[in-house]
């Protein structure tokens, strides 16, 4: 079929010429339209549910609010997992849906789910959907900077939430802008409870006027003169004396004002957060989240537009800067695989011209390349596959591939007519070369042909590795697959028309090839001594694999290789407990040391959380993100690690614990497993005193292993409290309820947000409490006065108990369980090993408590579920090769021959992996799994070769000895060198620009590019010798045999 097919293509150029170009068109239209991006969005499909409920703290809210919505959305369908997060006035529901959900019905399921719990919350808690985003969709961050320093941070803030994030919320893409730092500007009631007492008036009227005091409404139309006027009563506060002259109650027929009964004054809202800007003090930051789904690069580039346009506006003195900026890192690493793409083309094409040593011929391969290249982006644009360093580093490992067919039909059909050239008297008719070089194309085409699909089925497999392994890498196998696909499809339609076209003209002999005189005159030697010495040369080989194959013992393991993005992000964690003051005070400290560093662009420094549901940082939580200068900048042999060390050294600061990590990949693990060091560990029991000895204990064994550099378990129980305890019996005598004495608790100490007040486009709180002289120690807070049933006004310390304690700072819940984290932070990439280790230890010398379990997380659970899955996808593609090999030679022992090169092709890998440094990963496993394929294909063409030599002496009709046997296969492999060297050497030196790449991505796609490189080379060794002594036993067996026949029926298994 295929050799028909070649025949009617070579007969039919218009037809092909016009498809091609039609191809190559829709080919450059799609590529054009292709979203960019650093790396696929390997994050969850993950709903966030957030339910804030002001001053309460996390105990009520876990109990009243967060425990419930997490049973309730459990059984949700297709929900894998619900993580919850509850801290003083906020809970963060995470709920994390099985792969290939669709993110829009999972929103809609939630949404359904809630609106079932709605009626059991509390009326405070108001729960709401998080933006439709992932947790890589924090692509751009600003800062607001006033460079004449006259305004405030409450005006700086006011800019940045009535201004800035509305313009860019207008952006295409834009889900959602956070704001984080600065002051919410506020009304503040301050009242004084002794003169409440003395006017007798109570806490609730107060509030209740003030409530009333700023609101407008319409009365309708009045029709005068012809005309409707439109009546409204204009009513808003518009200035602090509008609030301070509200009147409460009138005395004697005098009013009594709020001046009268406190003060008035804007002050700040509590502060969940903070940030700063270069170490030069607080600042405003925003925080651009990307919607699900849409073009990181579009994105940014829209929101620096966006800023442009309104620069103008803005008032004099205010900036906004970038903090951090994600399409540096997308455009630096597309950039280095194109570089990369480039490079190779160029090598490969000098090869296959140094090869060929004929530049029409050369010329086919060449063109071939780039229209399966370009042709790649039609399928990968429909797919929804972007263009980033996995989708492009997959068509940067099949490069070398893509020639593979394309040199071994043009060099076959050079051959022949080079052949034909030198053994005929007379000139050759142009009919007469045309039929040779489709007869050279048909004889190696259909076998070129399977032998590349071999290539693509032994990738398949790949896209069986599930949830963040097979995210990241299903691109990849996109593009390899579908480039060396329609690499076949070309060889036996373009391909064959072009060697109609261009091999033409008086030909070079190959045995004049000055390439193949040199080569045949060394391999033709030692291919002789081997099939002389066969038992020594199988029991060489075989030692070399009982040699090298342990190496594998020897290699560590982690999930992936880490991506450099050319920043860093800086996130120590505090003891429980610390103020937003001392927390912001510490920031700058830190902030300014990094600054110090040459290496260091810019810092934005972050403690606490945004407004942003998709940021549930604690105010422990330290987030400085490091924009680092370009590596030629940095102090001569100065790496990431070493730079990464040196910081850590001078930021060691009392009761901080550092972590050093990525701002994409600590957004996707935090997302992924809410933990934002790449290892950690999970704590699960039934109470939050024995979480928090447990992970005290792990943290102290753990610390002593050599490669922690740092390590922190959380004080889940550690926040300070002051409780108010009501004494029932007490209250009643005054007839007062424990609800009456908790109003008094939630709206006299801690302030109620009675009203907003409007001010044109601007929206600010209405807070009335008492003065901070009654709420500054535990005795003031004794004083707060509670009104009777019968008007009168006692102190609170009357009918409660205040005192100190300890209790949750912070709570967490993973699948209605209560958990703690620990956050391990290493100087080894060798997570599989530490963790091994680190096992050992806690079992040594941690006893679990009854109800109580541990287990590790972040990068360490994925490697297992990657291990797993690769258990069984190795398999499936050794099986696949071996069954697709059998169906091409029809039979068993020549398929299992052709499975050998996989395994030698192995021990070279595992040669130069050791000898680069590189752990097992899946990256790495990715590349072996490419690598068996193209080992396969080299043993394919050169059995392809030992059988026509074979054929021909069987075509004579004479009877065959063993030394004619031996004969053939000499001639088949060393006459033929040249094609398989060259095949082999196309794809090495295709890979050595990524081997040699230094720049942004590179970190990811050298350990898929080592295995190949090394075992192409160890497999095309056991190619050209144990293959030919393979073929020659098996044949010589067939002969004693007597069923040796030719290719298309050769019978022995």
């Amino acid at each position: 079929m295929i050799a028909r097919w070649i025949d009617w293509c070579a007969r039919n150029r218009f037809l092909v010429f016009t498809a091609t170009f039609l191809l190559v068109l829709a080919g450059i239209w799609a590529m054009r339209r292709i979203p960019l991006d650093a790396l696929p969005d390997i994050s969850d499909v993950q709903v966030i549910v957030h339910v804030p409920w002001a001053g309460q703290p996390p105990s009520l809210i876990e109990d009243q609010v967060t425990y419930p919505i997490v049973t309730t959305l459990l059984a949700a369908p297709h929900v894998k997992s619900v993580r919850a997060q509850t801290m003083f006035g906020d809970a963060y529901i995470f709920v994390v849906f099985e792969d290939g959900t669709d993110i829009y019905w999972a929103r809609s399921r939630v949404l359904e789910y809630m609106q079932s719990i709605q009626g059991r919350l509390p009326a405070g808690a108001q729960p709401m959907l998080g933006p439709d985003a992932t947790g890589a969709g924090w692509v751009y961050e600003y800062v607001v900077v006033d460079h004449n320093h006259q305004h405030s941070l409450a005006e700086m803030r006011s800019i940045q939430d009535w201004y800035l994030r509305y313009q860019l919320e207008t952006v295409q893409g834009v889900a959602e802008v956070a704001t984080i730092g600065g002051f919410v500007r506020q009304y503040q009631v301050n009242l004084d409870p002794d003169k409440l007492r003395a006017y007798g008036i109570s806490l609730s009227t107060v509030i209740q006027k003030v409530r009333d005091s700023t609101n407008e409404t319409g009365g309708r139309v009045l029709e005068i003169g012809g005309a409707e006027y439109m009546i409204r009563g204009l009513g808003y506060l518009r200035s602090l004396s509008d609030l301070e002259t509200v009147p409460v109650a009138a005395k004697n027929g005098t009013p009594v004002l709020i001046r009268d009964l406190g003060t008035v004054a804007f002050g700040p809202d509590i502060r969940e957060g903070a940030a700063d800007w270069q170490g030069e003090g607080e600042t405003v930051g925003g925080i651009i989240v990307m919607r699900y789904g849409m073009n990181a690069l579009t994105v940014i580039n829209g929101v620096k537009q966006k800023l442009a346009e309104i620069k103008p506006a803005l008032p004099p003195g205010i900036e906004v800067v970038s903090g951090y900026d994600r399409s540096g890192l997308i455009q630096a690493s597309i950039d280095t695989l194109e570089r990369d793409l480039i490079e190779e083309a160029i090598i490969v094409s000098v090869v296959i011209i140094v090869f060929l040593f004929h530049f029409r011929s050369a010329f086919i391969p060449i063109l071939s390349l780039p229209i399966a290249v370009v042709a790649s982006f039609l399928p990968m644009y429909y797919l929804h596959v972007s263009s980033n360093i996995m989708s492009l580093g997959g068509l940067a490992l099949a490069i070398g591939v893509l020639v593979d067919a394309a040199i071994v039909m043009v060099e076959n059909g050079y051959r022949h007519l080079s052949e034909r050239q030198a053994t005929s008297t007379q000139e050759i008719s142009e009919r007469e070369r045309r039929r040779i070089l489709i007869e050279a194309a048909k004889q190696v085409g259909p076998a070129i042909f399977y032998s590349l699909l071999i290539i693509v089925l032994s990738f398949l497999p790949v896209f069986m590795l599930e949830a963040q392994e097979g995210r990241m890498f299903h691109p990849l196998a996109w593009t390899k697959t579908l480039a060396v696909g329609f690499s076949s499809v070309l060889a036996i339609t373009l391909v064959p028309v072009l060697m109609v076209l261009f091999i033409r003209g008086r030909l070079r002999p190959e045995a004049r090839h000055p390439l193949s005189i040199v080569t045949q005159a060394i391999y033709l030697p030692v291919l002789r001594l081997c099939l002389r010495y066969r038992k020594i040369t199988l029991a060489v080989n075989l030692l070399f694999l009982v040699v090298t194959l342990p190496l594998a013992l020897k290699i560590g393991s982690q999930f992936m290789p880490p991506l450099y993005e050319g920043s860093a992000l800086y996130m120590p964690t505090a003891m429980p407990g610390i103020s937003i003051r001392q927390a912001s005070q510490l920031m700058q400290e830190q902030d300014r040391i990094i600054r110090t560093f040459p290496e260091v662009e810019t810092v934005f420094g972050t403690v606490g959380r945004s407004d942003s549901p998709t940021d549930n940082a604690p105010l422990d939580m330290f987030d400085t993100t490091i924009m680092l200068k370009p590596r030629d900048q940095w102090r001569a042999g100065l790496t990431y690690e070493k730079l990464i060390q040196e910081m850590d050294a001078k930021l060691q600061f009392p009761g901080l614990s550092n972590t050093w990590t990525m701002p994409v990949q600590n957004r996707l693990d935090m997302e992924m497993t809410g933990i934002k060091t790449p290892l950690g560990m999970k704590i699960q029991g039934p109470a939050l005193d024995g979480i928090q000895h447990l992970g005290a204990q792990i943290q102290q064994v753990l610390s002593s292993l050599p490669d922690t550099r740092s390590i922190f378990a959380e004080r889940v129980s550690q926040g300070f409290y002051i409780n108010i305890e009501v004494n029932r019996a007490e209250a009643a005598r005054y007839g007062l309820t424990v609800a009456d004495v908790q109003q008094s608790v939630r709206s006299g100490i801690g302030g109620e947000m009675v009203t907003e007040n409007v001010e044109g486009r601007e929206r600010y709180p209405v807070n009335v409490r008492y003065n901070r002289d009654f709420r500054d120690s535990v005795e003031d807070l004794g004083r707060v006065l509670i009104a009777t049933p019968t008007g009168a006004q006692i102190p609170i310390k009357e009918v409660a108990t205040i005192s100190f304690s300890r209790g949750p700072s912070m709570l967490r819940d993973e699948d209605g369980a209560l958990t703690g984290y620990v956050y391990i932070d290493l100087n080894t990439k060798d997570y599989g090993g530490f963790v091994q280790r680190a096992s050992q230890a806690l079992r040594e010398k941690v006893a679990l408590p009854p109800g109580y379990t541990y287990k590790w997380s972040g990068e360490y659970e994925f490697e297992l579920r990657a291990k797993e899955r690769l258990q069984l996808i190795l398999p499936v593609v050794f099986f696949g090769i071996f069954l697709r090999l059998d169906v091409v030679f029809h039979s068993v022992a020549e398929a299992t021959v052709l499975i050998f090169p996989t395994i030698y092709a192995l021990t070279g890998g595992l040669i130069l992996q050791r000898l680069l440094g590189y752990n097992f990963s899946v990256a790495v496993w990715v590349g072996y799994i490419a690598l068996f394929g193209i080992a396969v294909e080299t043993g394919v063409v050169m059995v392809v070769y030992l059988h026509e030599a074979l054929d021909r002496r069987l075509a004579s009709g004479a009877p065959l000895r063993h030394e004619d046997i031996e004969a053939a296969v000499i001639e088949g492999a060393v006459q033929r060198l040249r094609p398989k060297l060259m095949t082999v050497c196309v794809v090495l030196a295709s890979l050595v620009p990524i081997l040699w790449e230094t720049g942004v991505g590179a970190d990811v796609m050298k350990p898929i590019a080592a295995p190949v490189v090394g075992g192409m080379i160890t497999s095309t060794i056991h190619v050209l010798i144990l293959v030919p002594v393979f073929f020659a036993l098996m044949k010589e067996r067939a002969l004693r045999r007597g069923t040796l026949r030719p290719s298309s029926g050769d019978s022995e298994t």
